[in-house]
């Protein structure tokens, strides 16, 4: 017996156009009509192939850390701590300002989640600690950190200062505005990676 009838529609370019849906809307303020009328696909197609709306939404959050949002990990192999925080900063400022959110589609989705949309929101919550736990673990690992440099601290303020921009950006600061912002909050942290002390 033949298989089943193949889909008619590519699952790859219709998660894209469900990420798109997500980032600009958010995960509540997407409706199931939208993301159909976006993919291109009737709501049995859906379910067949991705789940219901919040698996859906848990595949897309895995598409923008693997695409847009992919500056993240490819900074961390960045040569030195300086560079992997540059690259970090700067890097956050160009997704969130561009054409898909604006803002960043995790930090979003952790604030403007209810009760009802709970899972949604700890994917997004697992998806940022675990891009929190893979920068700890760079700064463990290097041989420039500072003396007195906790590594779980310092990553802790990068992303403090990353969010802060996307949080920026969603409420409608320009790219201009927000590089100002990242070049202080560049030479802030990168003069504190110059010198740190012992601790007591």
């Amino acid at each position: 017996m033949p298989g089943g009838r193949p889909r008619a529609f590519d699952a790859d370019i219709a998660l894209d156009r469900a990420l798109e849906v997500f980032w600009r809307q958010g995960y509540e303020g997407t409706s199931l009509s939208d993301l159909t009328a976006a993919m291109g696909v009737n709501r049995p197609s859906l379910y067949a192939a991705f789940g219901n709306k919040e698996e859906l939404f848990a595949k897309a959050l895995d598409r923008y850390v693997s695409g847009p949002g992919a500056f993240a990990a490819e900074a961390l192999i960045a040569p030195t701590i300086r560079e992997v925080v540059r690259r970090l900063v700067e890097g956050a400022v160009e997704l969130t300002t561009g054409a898909g959110g604006p803002g960043c589609l995790s930090v979003n989705s952790v604030h403007a989640c209810g009760p009802d949309s709970a899972t949604a929101r700890e994917a997004a919550i697992a998806c940022r600690r675990a891009a929190e736990t893979a920068l700890r673990r760079r700064f463990e690992q290097a041989p420039d950190l500072p003396p007195g440099c906790d590594p779980a601290v310092l990553a802790r303020l990068v992303h403090t200062v990353t969010d802060g921009i996307a949080v920026q950006a969603a409420s409608g600061r320009t790219r201009k505005e927000l590089r100002q912002v990242a070049d202080l909050a560049l030479r802030t942290v990168l003069a504190e990676l110059t010198d740190i002390p012992e601790p007591a």
